[in-house]
Order: structure tokens, then sequence, then C-alpha cells
């Protein structure tokens, strides 16, 4: 995007056909003591080729940039190609915003139909929405559309669920005006799965869902099949929450195990890691009319024109600026867009054999490094018989997983993100994530690394 300066030109035909005598007059509805009245203190403008190398010296200067990461929790490095970044930056794209003129808005409609798409294949479901803002208020949504389908209020979450999106669905059910509603947490089994003797004690008649990770926080991959059935028969609904899309390559998807509704963060498959964000939230479900009328957002659909060509549309759009306020689904006023076609073209260009080639390396680094930490003396796995995809929990030397991190981040390595962020009396756990972008020079580094503490 290019940005073209005003002339003084340009601003005095703006401000005539405003019938404005002058900039200043613009600021008069602004007391004057809250009127800057200096020019700003900043430095000289300077040239391109002084401001590259201005820039450069800043980016140079960030040394996490340059440390080797291990760090997963739900954001993940998986490569971004800059083909990805080339295409977003056309004006067209970069810039587009809510449909509401279908026919001018066809690029705008495709893209996003071909997003669900996406996110379909991925999910295993046959109905998926436009986007949310991201994994967690994705999995906030699912609880809430669960309590609308079965008209219960009790929501069971597995505590093997990413710890933000719970608290994120607490957020949500807090500002309900119905005092029925509870949040109530089932244990994590010795396995690391979620506990189904735990969920079967809380399952009741007024239980709407069931929430589960896949794979859970822990890295721990469960048997969806069986917990799905035990949580159909007590009428409740089962939600899945995956937090990279890239385990879904390999493992079933959950709308072929038997989830009613699934969500994942797409943001492994769209941005890079930037301080935890931008996400993209993806949410996919049964193709069922009853759940068509309550799943939240919008969704882009197919159809032909007057002369039967092919043409795009906001088949379904339960937004309360689309319909009358109480009859909404969802609050969230726009889909993220961007990140979602950004995914789209990833995924795009890595096809079907390339998004599992690229899960086949997380997998195989992923293991290859377990087995390595495994025999490491002082170190053990939290789970070690239970399958996992590319994110494991370590045991660490000493106990104490913030303070081995510390140190090994003072020699270039961000290890692993310690449990006690989370889980205060689990001092002694790091998480650890693996990509397809670690070589086997970068695994071994952290091996050696944590030998030598």
């Amino acid at each position: 995007m290019r940005y073209l300066p005003h002339t003084p030109q340009d601003i005095e035909q703006m401000l005539a056909r405003i019938g404005v005598s002058s900039i200043d007059a613009l600021f008069e509805p602004i007391p004057a003591e809250l009127r800057l009245s200096r020019p700003l203190a900043l430095d000289p403008a300077l040239d391109e080729v002084a401001l590259m190398r201005h820039m450069g010296d800043l980016a140079a200067s960030n040394r996490a940039a340059q440390m080797l990461s291990f760090l997963g929790a739900g954001i993940y490095d998986h490569h971004i190609p800059p083909a990805v970044d080339q295409l977003l930056m056309r004006g067209e794209l970069y810039t587009a915003y809510t449909p509401y003129q279908p026919e001018v808005a066809q690029g705008t409609l495709q893209a996003i139909f071909e997003f669900q798409t996406i996110v379909c294949e991925i999910l295993g479901q046959p109905v998926a929405n436009a986007s949310m803002y991201d994994g967690a208020s994705a999995t906030a949504e699912a609880a809430l559309m669960a309590r609308r389908l079965t008209r219960r209020n009790r929501v069971v979450v597995c505590e093997g669920v990413h710890p933000e999106y719970i608290e994120t669905i607490e957020t949500y059910l807090s500002g309900l005006d119905d005092r029925r509603t509870a949040l109530v947490r089932a244990k994590v089994g010795p396995d690391g799965t979620t506990s189904a003797a735990s969920v079967e004690q809380l399952l009741d008649h007024d239980t709407a869902a069931v929430v589960v990770g896949y794979p859970n926080f822990f890295g721990c991959v469960g048997d969806i099949a069986a917990l799905a059935e035990k949580v159909h028969a007590a009428g409740a609904l089962l939600v899945t929450a995956t937090q990279d899309p890239y385990a879904l390559a390999l493992i079933e998807p959950p709308g072929h195990l038997g989830a009613d509704i699934s969500v994942a963060e797409g943001q492994a498959l769209a941005t890079p890691p930037s301080f935890g964000g931008p996400g993209v939230g993806l949410f996919a479900c049964r193709d069922d009319r009853k759940y068509l009328q309550e799943i939240p957002g919008r969704l882009c659909g197919e159809t032909v024109d007057v002369n039967g060509r092919r043409g795009y549309v906001l088949t379904l759009s339960t937004r309360e600026q689309h319909i009358r306020r109480e009859r909404a689904t969802s609050n969230i006023c726009s889909n993220q867009g961007l990140i979602a076609l950004s995914l789209t073209i990833r995924a795009c260009l890595l096809g079907k054999q390339g998004f599992i080639d690229a899960a086949r390396l997380c997998l195989s680094k992923s293991e290859y490094l377990r087995s390595r930490i495994a025999s490491l003396p002082g170190y053990a796995l939290t789970y070690p018989s239970t399958p996992t995809f590319n994110e494991f929990l370590v045991r660490v030397r000493g106990g104490n997983a913030q303070a081995l991190c510390d140190r090994l981040a003072g020699d270039g390595i961000l290890a692993g993100v310690p449990l006690s962020r989370y889980y205060p009396d689990r001092a002694g756990e790091m998480l650890v994530a693996v990509t397809e972008k670690h070589t086997r020079e970068d695994l071994d580094r952290l091996v050696g690394a944590l030998a030598a503490v």
C-alpha cells in the first residue's frame, strides 16, 4: 500500500468543500487547553536509505528473533512462504472488508467460500462459518451454541483444554443473565487425556456440552469416538478444540469421530507468531437445519445468477447487524478476513499432500526429540505412553522449569513454556513444541543444552 500525502491544493479543496476556513477551525470544538500548541518533538525525517538502515538496526537489536525457539502452547512457528505475504499485499485483498454487496464483491466472497471449504476438510465437518476471532473465542461460541441447541445450561470443560480457552468460556458465560449457567471441569487422567470417568460423573440432564482438546493442551491425543458415545448418550453435544490444525493432517478429523462442533486456532496455517497473535478461529459443525440456524457469524454460499453463471452470496448471516439483536447468535461483527485469506492461500500452496508431508515432518522430529530427552539423566516425559503430535510435556531436572528456561534463554534457546505459568502446582514441567522448521542440529542443540544443565 502506497502512502500519497495531500498537497496544499488538495487540502484547500477539501476545506472549501466542507465549508471550513482552515485546518485549525476543524479543531475548534476541542478545548484550547487540550490542544497541542507546538510541533511534535520528532526527529527530522530520514531519507529512504537511512530509514532502511535504521529499521535494520532496530530489528538486529531484537534478540528474540535470533533465538532457537521451542515455544508452542497454542501459537506455533510453522513455515509461511513469502508468496503468502506477496499475495496479501494486493490492494484489493488487503483492504477488503464485509461483502455487503455481492455483485461487487465476488472475489472476497469466493475467498471466504474457499476458506470455509478448507476448514470443512481439515475438521471433517460438512459446514463451516466465515471465521471467528481466534481459537479461544471460537471455543466459547461453540459452548454458547450448544446451550441454544440443547436448551440446557451446564458446560463441562476438560482441564486438558487450553487454559486461556477455558477462561474465555468463563468470561462469555459470566455475562449471561441465566443464573443456572454453570461451568464445571472434568479431570485429566494419568495418561494426560480426558478422564472418561470424570466426564461421566459430571454429565446430567442439564449438561449442554462437553468440551475437550484434540490434541489437548498437553499435546496428548485421546479417544474422541469413545467419549462421543458417552456424551451423546446423556443428550449432550461434544465440542473439540484443536490448537494446531497440522495435527489433523495425520490424526482422524474430529468430525469423523462423532464431534458435533469442531473448532480450532488457524494461526499455524496463516501467520508466523507475532507476540501471541493475530489468530483466526476455525468453526465447523454438523449439517443439520437446527445447527445452521444457531451457528455464529455468517456463511458464504455458492449459487447461480439469472444467466446460470456461478456466483457467491452470504447465505446465512446471524449477527446483530443483519437481524434483530435479540435473535443474533453472536456479537462477533467481522470475520478475521485478512488472516482467513492468508490461511486459504497457504493451504492452497501446500495442497493436500503438502499438508500431510509437513505434518509428518513435525511428528517425526517431535518423536526424535522426545526419545532423546527421555534418555537424558534427570529428565522424563510426563506422559511417555500417550500419543502426541508435535508437542509434549517434560519433567525437568531440579523441579524448576522456569529456572531452567531462564538459564537456557541466556544461551539463546527458548526451551519451552514452563507449565507453572498456567498451573502453579506443576512447576517441574515444561511444554516443548516442534515444527517442520526445526533441523536435526536444532534438536540436538536443545538436547545438549539440557544435558549440560
